[in-house]
């Protein structure tokens, strides 16, 4: 089972060519350092921000679903 599905990670790569932190929050959250790095670079330089935010959203492995015991995602204890 995949966490993010083909249309998420299809809408969340449009919001970070509108805007790259956007999409980037969508897959990571607030408080993440993929966030905070997409927002420096789009801060400083819009292109390297959504070049970036597109390579977190498409090509780096997505995060894995946090479990209620903290070694097993909620649909497997379902």
């Amino acid at each position: 089972m995949s966490y993010s599905g083909g249309c998420s990670t299809f809408l969340e790569t449009i919001f970070s060519v509108v805007l790259p932190p956007l999409g980037v929050f969508f897959r990571y959250g607030f408080c993440s350092s993929e966030f905070v790095v997409s927002s420096a670079l789009t801060a400083l330089f819009y292109v390297p921000g959504i070049v970036y935010s597109v390579w977190v959203i498409v090509l780096k492995t997505p995060p894995e679903p946090p479990g209620i015991d903290g070694e097993r995602p909620y649909y497997i204890l379902a």
